[in-house]
C-alpha cells in the first residue's frame, strides 16, 4: 500500500484500500498549506502555527473544531513539513498499550538517531483520564510532539494537565464560498478528483456548498454520490440530484458539551431580545439535536421570572404550563407546547426588576447580615410568645382603607431601603403606579 508517511509501523486505523479507490474526500485531502482552504485566522502570515510549519519546529497542540474543518489534514501537513517520524492513531481503537508503544518507539528514535516523533491522536476526547495521563510525561519532556484532534470542547473533555502542556487551536467550519471552491477543484482535477465528470449545474454546486454545514467531507461525499447517480441515469448533476445526494445532514449537537450551553444561551438571549423567529430557530436546533425538553422547559420557567417578571405575570403561568405539558405529553408533541411558550415569552414585555430586586436584597443581607424583624411581626403562636412581646401591636392591613396599614414592616433602620423598582413596561407600569401610591400614603402618615 502506498503510504503518505513512513512511521516504521502500520497505523491501526489505516486500511488496504488503494489511494485511487479511496472516497473523494480522502483523495482530495490538501497536501500543503497552499491547498488548504479556510482557517486563515490560524494560518495567516506571521501566525505561530504557520511559523511552526514553515520552520519545521512543531509544538504540541490540540485542534478543536467541527467535522470536516481540516483537523486531520492540518496535522498531516505539519507532519509532512517537519522533520521526524509521524505516528497516527484514533482514540476510537487505541488505548494505553498503544500509547506506551508509541512512547517506547519515540524513545528509541531519540536515543538512536536523535529523531523527534510527532504523535497525532484523533478523537482525543474519547480517551479517559487514565489514558490521557499516560501521555503527560512524554509530552512534558518533549519526547513526543502531541497533536490531538477533537470535535468536542477540550475544556470539557481533555484533562487540564494535558491542556496546560499544549496549545489550543479552534478551527472554524468552512464557508459556503470555500466549499464551492473545493467542489470546483474536485471537478477539475482528473488525477485526484472526479475524472471525466458529467455536466454539473452551478445551482447544484451552490446547494451542496450551502447545505453541507461547513463540512468539506459532507460536501465532497455528496458530490461523489450525485455524480454516480447522474452517470447511471445519463443526465447532468442538477438541483434534484444534488438534493437527493445530500439528503438531510445530521445536526452536530452534544447534550453534555459546549453546544448544549451555546444553544440554550442563544435561545435565552434571543427570547430576551423579543425575537420570536430566533427563539423558535434555536429551540428547533436543540430539539432536533436531541436535547432533553425538560431542560428547555426549566429554562423557560426561569426566564419568565428573570426577564419578564411582573411586566407580564402570565408569562410564568405559560412557561409552567409548558413544563407540565412536557411531562404529560412528551416528544414529539410537546414541541408544540414549547413553541407556543417560546413565542409568548419572546413577545411578552420585558422587565428584570424582580431579578434586580432580589440581587439588591441579597447583597444587602450578605454585607450587613440579617436584622431581626420587628417584634410585632414575629411568630406568636407558641406558649410564652406574648411574654416575649411577640406579635403584640401588629396592625392588620385588611382593617384599613385600601388594605394598607401605615405600620413599618422592614427591620429597624431599613425603612428607607428600596430593593424593588418596577419599570414602566407592560403590567409593571400598573404595579409602579400602585407602589408610588402606597409609598405616598405611607409618607403622608409618617410611616
Amino acid at each position: 500500500m502506498e503510504r503518505l508517511f513512513d512511521t516504521g509501523h502500520t497505523p491501526g486505523h489505516r486500511t488496504s484500500v488503494p489511494p485511487a479507490e479511496a472516497p473523494l474526500p480522502v483523495r482530495m485531502r490538501p497536501r500543503s498549506l497552499e491547498e488548504l482552504l479556510g482557517q486563515e485566522h490560524l494560518l495567516g502570515e506571521g501566525s505561530a502555527l504557520r511559523a511552526a510549519v514553515e520552520t519545521a519546529e512543531p509544538h504540541s497542540a490540540i485542534f478543536h473544531g467541527p467535522p470536516g474543518s481540516g483537523k486531520t489534514t492540518l496535522a498531516r501537513i505539519i507532519a509532512t513539513a517537519c522533520r521526524g517520524a509521524f505516528e497516527e492513531f484514533s482514540a476510537v481503537n487505541a488505548g494505553r498499550a498503544e500509547v506506551r508503544a508509541v512512547i517506547e518507539r519515540a524513545d528509541e528514535r531519540r536515543r538512536a538517531a536523535d529523531e523527534p516523533t510527532i504523535f497525532f491522536l484523533d478523537e482525543i476526547h474519547r480517551f479517559n483520564k487514565a489514558q490521557q495521563d499516560a501521555l503527560l510525561p512524554a509530552v512534558e519532556e518533549g519526547l513526543v510532539t502531541l497533536i490531538g484532534a477533537t470535535t468536542e470542547n477540550p475544556y470539557f473533555e481533555v484533562n487540564s494537565a494535558l491542556l496546560s502542556r499544549t496549545q489550543l487551536y479552534e478551527l472554524r467550519p468552512l464557508t459556503s464560498e470555500q466549499l464551492h471552491q473545493l467542489l470546483h477543484r474536485a471537478l477539475s482535477d482528473p488525477e485526484r478528483g472526479i475524472a471525466d465528470p458529467p455536466e454539473v449545474e452551478e445551482q447544484a454546486l451552490e446547494l451542496l456548498a450551502s447545505r453541507s454545514g461547513g463540512d468539506a467531507r459532507v460536501a465532497l461525499s455528496a458530490l461523489e454520490r450525485a455524480v454516480e447517480t447522474a452517470r447511471a441515469q445519463g443526465h447532468p448533476v442538477d438541483l434534484d440530484t444534488a438534493e437527493d445526494a445530500l439528503q438531510r445532514k445530521a445536526l452536530t449537537y452534544d447534550r453534555q458539551g459546549d453546544r448544549h450551553y451555546d444553544y440554550i444561551s442563544a435561545w435565552i438571549k434571543a427570547t430576551r431580545a423579543s425575537d420570536p423567529d430566533a427563539s423558535l430557530y434555536y429551540l428547533a436546533v436543540m430539539l432536533e439535536g436531541g436535547e432533553d425538553p425538560r431542560f428547555i422547559a426549566r429554562r423557560m420557567v426561569i426566564l419568565a421570572s428573570e426577564d419578564i417578571g411582573n411586566a407580564d405575570p402570565q408569562a410564568l403561568v405559560v412557561a409552567d404550563a409548558a413544563a407540565g405539558a412536557v411531562d404529560r405529553v412528551g416528544l414529539p408533541e410537546c414541541r408544540l407546547n414549547l413553541a407556543q411558550a417560546a413565542v409568548y415569552l419572546a413577545l411578552a414585555p420585558k422587565s428584570n426588576a424582580s431579578y434586580r430586586g432580589i440581587l439588591r436584597a441579597t447583597a444587602h443581607v450578605r454585607e450587613h447580615g440579617a436584622k431581626p424583624p420587628p417584634s410585632y411581626l414575629r411568630d406568636a403562636h407558641y406558649p410564652g410568645a406574648r411574654k416575649l412581646g411577640r406579635g403584640i401591636g401588629y396592625v392588620y392591613p385588611h382593617d384599613h382603607p385600601g388594605g394598607v396599614a401605615d405600620q413599618p414592616v422592614l427591620p429597624e433602620g431599613l425603612e428607607a431601603e428600596r430593593f424593588y423598582e418596577p419599570t414602566e413596561r407592560g403590567f409593571e407600569e400598573e404595579l409602579r403606579r400602585r407602589l408610588e401610591e402606597i409609598r405616598r400614603r405611607l409618607g403622608e402618615s409618617g410611616a
